[in-house]
């Protein structure tokens, strides 16, 4: 093949899963109503969040952080997807690859850490609750908001410039809904086995510590729960986690399947689906997943938009 010159003139055609379905407009109808669920959903609960006093609280500012990452997660994929399918055209410059990768991998990677903080900050909260000010003070909490930012947005720009360095053959249709590392390493005309098991093996380091901390957390908080003797604090607990749990494991299995998997067990088919679940399906279940169980976020959501309603019936 000829060898394609990656500039950022270029352009790259993205053949994502609306071009490949069978029955493009059902898909397009659905994906954009999950956007719009997305969109209100995560926006609804980052508006309750910053208004009500009450949830001024590790948890919920934690909750607030990924409900803004899975806004942002869902934007940066969804609105390009559904506008190149409505014209009939579907190109993303050299340039815009790039910067697209980038920021999913920016958001991935951050909820990947937070959602282990938010973890930890359960079993805090469960655990040992006569120290939680004390170990869950509000700048513990930003220095994991910031952590999780800033080692998220390092490997990702690490993993973009290094991507996007290889020669890039002719046939640059990338058969997929976003430009990610492995549906491009396909498009290169070097040999990215090297690379390929450092994504491997930095997929493993940055996926397994996280998932191990959540799933010690959770063990330890199970046991704490169930030698609770109030019922209603246990079910607390229960319910609380298990929502975390969810979301949890929506994240990383699609992210294990990615990044974790070897490219033998891949198909642009397969891909596509999974990129579909965790660019636009888990970002629009996540704020229901959480906040439909949790008393205080529905009070809170019903007292803000009772305070927005009476606001616009003053005005008439």
């Amino acid at each position: 093949m000829e060898l394609w010159n990656s500039t950022l003139g270029s352009a790259f055609s993205l053949v994502g899963i609306l071009n490949d379905s069978g029955s493009p407009e059902v898909v397009c109808a659905t994906i954009t109503v999950l956007y719009m669920l997305a969109l209100t959903s995560n926006g609804l609960l980052l508006l309750v969040i910053t208004v009500e006093v009450q949830l001024h609280v590790p948890m919920y500012l934690l909750l607030g952080q990924l409900s803004l990452m899975d806004l942002l997660f869902t934007s940066v994929v969804t609105p390009k997807a559904l506008a190149d399918f409505l014209r009939r055209e579907n190109t993303i410059s050299f340039g815009g690859c790039a910067l697209q990768m980038f920021l999913a991998l920016t958001m991935g990677g951050a909820e990947d850490l937070l959602l282990a903080f938010m973890a930890y900050d359960r079993y805090v909260a469960i655990c040992h609750p006569l120290k939680y000010m004390t170990l869950m003070s509000p700048r513990v909490c930003w220095l994991m908001v910031a952590t999780s930012w800033i080692l998220a947005s390092l490997s990702a720009l690490v993993y973009t410039v290094y991507t996007m360095h290889y020669p890039f053959c002719r046939a640059q249709k990338i058969r997929h809904l976003l430009c990610e590392i492995p549906p491009l390493l396909k498009l290169a005309c070097a040999d990215t086995s090297r690379y390929e098991l450092m994504v491997y093996v930095m997929g493993m380091t940055f996926l397994i510590p996280s998932l191990a901390a959540i799933l010690a957390s959770y063990t330890l908080i199970l046991f704490t729960a169930l030698r609770m003797p109030s019922n209603e604090g246990r079910k607390k607990a229960l319910v609380t986690c298990s929502s975390h749990l969810t979301v949890v494991g929506m994240f990383y299995g699609a992210a294990t399947f990615m990044y974790v998997l070897p490219s033998s067990f891949h198909s642009p088919k397969q891909d596509n689906i999974i990129s579909v679940f965790y660019t636009i399906v888990t970002p629009a279940l996540n704020p229901l997943i959480y906040s439909l169980r949790n008393k205080e976020v529905m009070g809170a959501l019903r007292r803000v938009l009772g305070k927005y309603v009476l606001l616009a019936q003053s005005t008439l």
